[in-house]
């Protein structure tokens, strides 16, 4: 009886571990502004492209002079960082996409508003 609950849970972590890499295959990555990478002028970026969630996006920038900031729709309308935002500052940041809306945000000053910020849907 046991040898069969043992090769129960064999098979059930066996299935988890097939769904997951078939999860991980369907994601695809995305580098944020093309070859100029996160940049002034990205917020028309996303248009004509599907994401789903799961996918990454990579910003790739200078670190001397840009950040990341996720925020919410507020904090992208208004260009402002909401207290406990998490905010990437590596360069080579990848950010998995969850369903629904995301929004990013360069937070220096007036890079926001100078188009430095993408809204991206995921299904």
């Amino acid at each position: 009886m046991a040898m069969g609950r043992g090769s129960a849970i064999v098979s059930m972590l066996l299935l988890c571990l097939v769904i997951l890499h078939f999860e991980m295959a369907h994601a695809a990555t995305y580098t944020v502004g093309g070859a100029g990478g996160w940049t002034f002028n990205v917020d028309s970026w996303p248009n004509g492209k599907r994401f789903k969630a799961g996918d990454i996006l990579v910003f790739n920038y200078s670190p001397q002079t840009h950040n990341v900031v996720a925020v919410d729709k507020g904090g992208y309308s208004a260009c402002t960082t909401p207290r406990g935002a998490k905010v990437y500052q590596k360069g080579k940041d990848q950010i998995k996409l969850v369903k629904g809306q995301n929004f990013f945000i360069c937070s220096i000053s007036g890079h926001c508003q100078s188009g430095m910020k993408i809204a991206v849907t995921a299904v």
